[in-house]
Order: structure tokens, then C-alpha cells, then sequence
């Protein structure tokens, strides 16, 4: 902790002080913890909760998406909710409401029940996340100091991912799956005690008209018909009614909503926003980076254990060199942001991350573990590289009456390429494992070459105008 109180901005806001000047970041990065944590560390249980619920892939598929469909879906709603009510207010809502479905999560008798405390899971993340980074920009206003938060953001983060799997396999190894969820209970009380009692509290923008309430629905609707649609091609085959039904919705969503954000006075997507190159850039980077990272992570655990037959426990710490250096990139990241500017970090984690994901390629099923140590590795560290750098380049772009939606923004993005990259990745392997992850790699390396060409494009050198 000796390090955090340097990141006190010169002169700081209302309702903080030289003393706790680093409590409002221990806060607002354990419930973000919470927030990826569940990621990582229900993928590796998902093969024995498959068994202990009697669920499929496409069951399975769902406990992982039915998280981020929400989590994605509601972040723009969120967002606006943020600026309009206060980044604290709607900080603490979405704390509370993540660890009670959490204990849901933990106490769920069947698949279906488990996915439906998921759901109200991505709720509350959806609620924490673009307010949390609204609460970061407020509690630390020096651009130096907010560049070293954002990266001690993404430095809980890569912690998280990388605990999670060595995590979820001593835990389903030990007291079992449902111990997992049950491990957010006193994290998020802890979060909640010191957002109360640390965390300042950003003016809230109370002349914003009305929320957009059927755009929020046509979103929905949007992405989970899109969602919906690649996760049961896998089972039911690409031309199926109940597929070809789902993409029709998706269309139906996107149609509705861009009619309805054209008219309303308070659109969720707010258009000016797009008008920054550097920011819509980065909202397509965060899609790409997650689709390849994340789908990766939901194919990993499914190779070594049913192809290599590793127990829960030894997948976990099969993945550390995926997750255990998400710590160090992230760090690494802040630092170089705050000094190069966002730029040179994305591109460089880009291409990094890009051949890490075709390092897979060799995967089989008498692939020496060894041969993936360095593809892990790769694929882990370029992700951790690129995403506070992305995370400063968003907020650096966006207006600051409008940090709350930019953040919803860049973040849906994220995690709709969660959920399109485990949606995608799972159905990939519906017709063979080490084919289906073949072609997933191959995806997946792809969309990371694609996004750093954007980045080198279209993100500005520090002290540049975005």
C-alpha cells in the first residue's frame, strides 16, 4: 500500500484527503475484482458444475454469456443512469445487488436457476463498472495521477484474472463449485464499507432529460438474439428456425434502436461521443481484444480437461501463464501510458496478443503442455498490455460531462466481445474440439492484427489532441 497514496491528485476533490487519498481506489477495484473474478473462476468450474448440474456446452455456454448478455446490454443504460443519479449512488446499487445474486449463484439446484442469478450478476456489474470509472476520474483529476489509477484499475483486474483460475480449481477441488460464488459475499461487504465511507461523491447531472427506456429494450433485444443465435448454432446447426428466429431478433433490435436513439432527447449512445476517432476506435478494440482473449479462456479449460484429462485443480494452474501475467502487463501498461500515451501500449500488446492466439495452433491431443506455455503467456500479457492503455484512451477522448456513458460504452463493448467470443468459440467446437479450436485461434489472432491496426491509426501519441 506504500505506493497508492501517490496517486492523490495536487488538489483534491470534495470529500477526500491526503490521508485516504488511496481508499477511494482500494474500493472501487474490489468490486471491479468481483467483477472479473467471475469470469476466470467459473471457467475453470464449469466442467464440474456441467457435471454436478447435468448440464451440456450449450448449458454451460450459457452460465458464462447469460453474465455478459446482461452485463453488455445494460451498460449503456447504466451509464446515462450514472450520470444522471451520481457515479457513487449507482456504484453502490450495483455492489449490493452482485454479491446477493452472488449467494443465488452459489445456492442454484439446477443449470436454469444458476443462469438466472447470473443474470441479475451481470446486473450488478453492469450498475459498477462505467460508474467506477466515473468515480476514478472524479477522486483523482491530475491527468498523471489518473493515468497511474487507471492502470492500478487494470492491475486489480489482471489480478483477478489471474487468481481466478488457480482460485476456482482449490476451491472446486476443496469445498466445491458453489464455494466460488459464496468467496463474493465478503468481498463485496468490504467494498460496500469503504464506497460509504471513502469514496467522494461526483455532482450528478440532474438536467439530463429522461432515461431512453425502448431503446434500452431494443438493445436488449439486439444482443441477445445475437448471442443467442451463435450459441445454439452449435447445437441445433446454423440454418435451424430457432437460430435463423434469434438473428432475426438481433436485426429487429438494431433497426429499432438506432430509430429510437435518432429521436430521443436523451439517447443512451450519445452521438457526439463517436465524433473522436480515438474513442470509436477503441470501443471496436475493446470488442476484438475481449472476443479473442475470453473465448480463449472458455475453450482452454475444456482442452486440458477432456482432452489431457486434468482435474479441475491442475487446469487452473495449467492457465497461470494465460492469467498470472495479466498482473504484470497491467502494471506495465499504466506506466507507459502515463508516459507515451496510449498508443504505443495497444499496438504493441496487440500484436503481441495476436500471435500468442495463433501459438495454439499446434494444440492436439498429444500436444506437449510445454509447447503452450509461451502462446499462453503471449496471449495473456498482450491483453493486459492493451487494455488500461484502451481504458486512458477512451476517457482521455470523451467529454467529461459524458465520462460516465463513455465509460458504458467502451465497456459494453467489451463485453458483448465476451460474449461473442465464447458464443462464437463454443459453437466453433460443436463439430470437434481441436478443429473447432483451430479455427478459433485463427479468429481470434485475426481480430487482434485488425485492432492494432485501428489503434496505430487512430490513437494519438501523448500530448496530442484526440
Amino acid at each position: 500500500m506504500s505506493r497508492l497514496p501517490a496517486l492523490h491528485a495536487p488538489t483534491a476533490p470534495p470529500g477526500t484527503t491526503d490521508r485516504y487519498s488511496a481508499l477511494p481506489l482500494l474500493a472501487v477495484c474490489l468490486g471491479y475484482f468481483m467483477v472479473i473474478l467471475d469470469v476466470t473462476v467459473v471457467t475453470v468450474a464449469l466442467p464440474v458444475i456441467g457435471t454436478g448440474l447435468h448440464a451440456g456446452v450449450t448449458g454451460l455456454q450459457w452460465v458464462v454469456d447469460g453474465y455478459t448478455l446482461v452485463f453488455a446490454g445494460l451498460l449503456l443504460f447504466c451509464g446515462g443512469l450514472g450520470d444522471r443519479l451520481g457515479g457513487k449512488t449507482v456504484f453502490l446499487g450495483g455492489l449490493g445487488v452482485f454479491t446477493l445474486a452472488s449467494a443465488g449463484c452459489a445456492l442454484a439446484p439446477a443449470v436454469t436457476v444458476l443462469v438466472l442469478a447470473r443474470l441479475v450478476q451481470g446486473l450488478g456489474a453492469a450498475l459498477m463498472v462505467p460508474s467506477s470509472l466515473a468515480l476514478l476520474r472524479s477522486a483523482y483529476p491530475d491527468r498523471t495521477a489518473r493515468a497511474r489509477a487507471f492502470g492500478v484499475w487494470g492491475t486489480v483486474a489482471g489480478l483477478a484474472a489471474g487468481t481466478g483460475p488457480v482460485l476456482g480449481g482449490l476451491l472446486v477441488a476443496g469445498p466445491g463449485w458453489r464455494s466460488v460464488f459464496f468467496l463474493n459475499l465478503p468481498v463485496g461487504a468490504t467494498a460496500l464499507l469503504l464506497t460509504v465511507r471513502h469514496v467522494p461523491r461526483p455532482a450528478a447531472d440532474r438536467s439530463r432529460p429522461g432515461l431512453d427506456l425502448p431503446a434500452q429494450l431494443a438493445a436488449a433485444g439486439l444482443l441477445a438474439g445475437l448471442a443467442g443465435g451463435c450459441i445454439e448454432a452449435g447445437a441445433l446447426g446454423w440454418t435451424h428456425p430457432a437460430v435463423l428466429g434469434a438473428f432475426a431478433l438481433c436485426a429487429a433490435g438494431l433497426v429499432a434502436f438506432v430509430w429510437l436513439e435518432r429521436r430521443s432527447p436523451a439517447p443512451m449512445l450519445p452521438p457526439g461521443l463517436f465524433r473522436a476517432p480515438a474513442f470509436s476506435a477503441s470501443a471496436v478494440i475493446g470488442v476484438l481484444l475481449n472476443a479473442g482473449f475470453y473465448g480463449l479462456l472458455f475453450l482452454a479449460p475444456l482442452y486440458f480437461q477432456r482432452l489431457h484429462h486434468y482435474s479441475a485443480l491442475r487446469t487452473g494452474f495449467a492457465l497461470l501463464p494465460a492469467v498470472g501475467v495479466v498482473a504484470v502487463g497491467s502494471a506495465l501498461a499504466g506506466r507507459l501510458t502515463a508516459r507515451t500515451g496510449p498508443r504505443l501500449p495497444m499496438v504493441v500488446g496487440l500484436v503481441v496478443g495476436a500471435a500468442g492466439l495463433f501459438g495454439w495452433l499446434p494444440a492436439g491431443p498429444a500436444t506437449p503442455y510445454a509447447v503452450l506455455v509461451a502462446p499462453m503467456a503471449a496471449a495473456g500479457f498482450g491483453t493486459a498490455l492493451t487494455m488500461p492503455a484502451s481504458t486512458a484512451a477512451v476517457m482521455e477522448a470523451a467529454p467529461g460531462a459524458r465520462s460516465g456513458a463513455a465509460a458504458a460504452v467502451f465497456n459494453a463493448g467489451r463485453q458483448i466481445g465476451s460474449a461473442l467470443g465464447v458464443a462464437l468459440f463454443g459453437t466453433l467446437v460443436a463439430g470437434g474440439l481441436v478443429p473447432g479450436l483451430h479455427a478459433a485461434v485463427v479468429l481470434g489472432g485475426t481480430g487482434f492484427l485488425l485492432a492494432a491496426v485501428l489503434a496505430a491509426r487512430y490513437i494519438p501519441r501523448a500530448g496530442k489532441p484526440t
